[in-house]
C-alpha cells in the first residue's frame, strides 16, 4: 500500500517505520523540518526502543522517507493517517487546533485529487471529534464529501511509551470506526498479519475506547497505591500483597462486575467499603479513590430515581428488589432504597421477587427486613401478571431470568426501565430505557 502519516511524533513515528518495514510505501508528513530531515537521514526523531534500526532499515530500502509538503504526502499515498498531537488547554479541555489544521490542509490536497482517498486518524479525541470538526474540515476545503472522493475512519492506537514497536505489532485490540459498512475494509487489510481482535464499530465508540482504556489503567495505578498505603501502615508488605491479588483472574482481574447498571448492594460490599475507611479515618490515612466509591454508588441510586420520576406517571411496578437476580437478600439492596423514596413522594408501588418470601427467609436476613423494612411485603404481589396489570411504568431492579420475557408480555403503553440490560434485543423500543445504555 502506498501510505502518508501526518505527525512525526511517538505514534507517528513508530506507525511510519513499522508500516514501511511490513514492506508497504510510507510517506512521512510533519511541518518540522529537522524531523523530516532525520527521517531522511535515515536516523529516527524519537528515541524508543527498536525505532532506530526499523527507520534506517525503511529508509535505506526505500520504503520510508518524509516531507514538509502536504500535498506531495497526498498525491503519493492512498490512504493518510493522522497522528498529530492533542494536548490540554488550561480548562483541561482538548486543544484540536493540530487536528483542524492537518484537516484543512489534507483537504485542501484531496480538492485536486481524482483518485478516492482514505483519511485515518488516530489521535486520541473525544467523541464527536470526527464528525463536529476533522470531516466538516474535511468537505469544507476539498469541495466532496464524505463517502465520495474521501472515506474518513477514526483507528486508536494502543501503544505505549517504551514498547511501542511491541505494541504495534503485538496490540490488545485492533478498533477501526467507520461510517459506512465497509468503509473500514482498505484499512483492515493493513493488519492481516496482526493476531489481535479486530473490531469495526462506529465513530463515537472507536473515539471513547482509548480514554476508557487509559483512565481504567490511572485507576488501578491509583488503586493500587491506596491498598499499599494502607497495607505499610499496618505492617503488610504492599507490593507483595498486590501481587496476591492478582492471583484472582477469575473476579479481580477479568471482566466480572464490569458492566454498567443500577447501583451495588448486599451484606459484602458496602460494609466492607465503610469498614475500610473507618479504619484508614484512624490512621490518617487520605484514600480519596476508595472514599469515592460509596458516594458514586449513591449518585446510580440517585439516577435511576430520576428517571422512574422522569416517566410522569405515578403506578409503578418493581420486579426484582433484592440486590442480585437468584437471591433473596435484600440486605442495603439499591431497589429497596428506590421503593421507599418512590413510597415517599407519593408513588403507588407494586413489587414481585419470587425469591423474596418472607416465609422462608432465616437468620440476619429475615430480623433485616422485619426491623428495617417490614412495609416493603405489604407492596408484594404473588404474580408478575399482578404487577403488569398494575403498572403503568416496570422498572426491572435485579437479572432474573424470570424478567427476561418482560418486553413480550408487557401491554403496548407501558415503559420500561432497565437497570441490568435485560433487554438487549428491544434497546431501539420507543418504551424502553436503559440505565447506562
Amino acid at each position: 500500500m502506498k501510505i502518508s502519516i501526518f505527525g512525526l511524533g511517538y505514534v507517528g513515528t513508530v506507525s511510519a517505520a513499522c508500516i514501511a518495514n511490513d514492506g508497504h510505501n510510507v510517506i512521512g508528513v510533519d511541518v518540522n523540518s529537522v524531523k523530516v530531515a532525520l527521517i531522511n537521514a535515515c536516523k529516527s526523531p524519537i528515541i524508543e526502543k527498536d525505532i532506530q534500526s526499523l527507520v534506517k532499515k525503511g529508509g535505506q530500502n526505500g520504503k520510508l522517507r518524509a516531507t514538509t509538503n502536504t500535498s506531495d504526502g497526498i498525491d503519493n499515498s492512498d490512504i493518510s493517517f493522522v497522528c498529530v498531537g492533542t494536548p490540554s488547554q488550561l480548562n483541561g479541555n482538548l486543544d484540536l487546533k493540530y487536528i483542524w489544521r492537518v484537516s484543512e490542509e489534507i483537504g485542501q490536497a484531496l480538492k485536486h485529487k481524482k483518485a478516492h482517498h482514505t483519511i485515518v486518524l488516530r489521535s486520541t479525541v473525544l467523541p464527536g471529534t470526527m464528525r463536529d470538526v476533522v470531516i466538516p474540515a474535511l468537505e469544507k476545503n476539498s469541495g466532496k464529501k464524505n463517502g465520495h472522493g474521501f472515506t474518513a475512519l477514526y483507528h486508536p492506537e494502543f501503544m505505549r511509551e517504551g514498547s511501542a514497536v511491541n505494541d504495534f505489532y503485538h496490540p490488545p485490540k485492533t478498533v477501526i470506526g467507520e461510517i459506512g459498512k465497509g468503509d473500514g475494509d482498505v484499512l483492515g487489510r493493513l493488519y492481516e498479519k496482526i493476531t489481535a481482535p479486530l473490531i469495526r464499530t462506529n465513530l463515537e465508540t472507536a473515539e471513547m475506547i482509548k480514554y476508557a482504556d487509559n483512565i481504567w489503567h490511572a485507576l488501578k495505578i491509583g488503586y493500587a497505591n491506596e491498598i499499599g498505603n494502607v497495607c505499610k501502615v499496618m505492617g503488610i508488605d504492599g507490593f507483595q500483597f498486590m501481587k496476591l491479588f492478582c492471583e484472582d483472574t477469575k473476579l479481580n482481574i477479568s471482566n466480572a462486575y464490569l458492566k454498567p447498571g443500577f447501583a451495588f448492594g448486599g451484606s459484602c460490599l458496602p460494609k466492607d467499603l465503610r469498614a475500610l475507611t473507618y479504619k484508614a479515618r484512624n490512621l490518617d490515612l487520605s484514600l480519596p479513590i476508595i472514599n469515592g466509591i460509596l458516594p458514586s454508588n449513591q449518585l446510580q441510586i440517585e439516577k435511576g430515581i430520576h428517571m422512574v420520576m422522569a416517566a410522569g406517571v405515578k403506578k409503578i411496578g418493581v420486579l426484582g428488589i433484592s440486590f442480585k437476580g437468584g437471591t433473596d437478600d435484600l440486605r442495603e439492596s439499591p431497589v429497596v432504597e428506590l421503593v421507599e423514596y418512590l413510597l415517599g413522594k407519593g408513588y403507588d408501588v407494586k413489587i414481585y421477587d419470587r425469591n423474596v418470601k418472607i416465609a422462608s427467609i432465616i437468620g440476619s436476613n429475615r430480623d433485616y427486613i422485619i426491623n428495617r423494612i417490614p412495609h416493603i411485603f405489604k407492596l408484594m404481589v404473588n404474580r408478575m401478571d399482578e404487577l403488569l396489570a398494575h403498572a403503568e411504568t416496570i422498572v426491572i431492579g435485579n437479572n432474573d431470568s424470570e424478567f427476561n420475557t418482560i418486553m413480550q408480555q408487557k401491554k403496548d403503553k407501558q415503559n420500561i426501565i432497565d437497570f441490568v440490560h435485560i433487554c438487549e434485543e428491544f434497546e431501539s423500543e420507543r418504551t424502553y430505557e436503559g440505565i447506562c445504555w
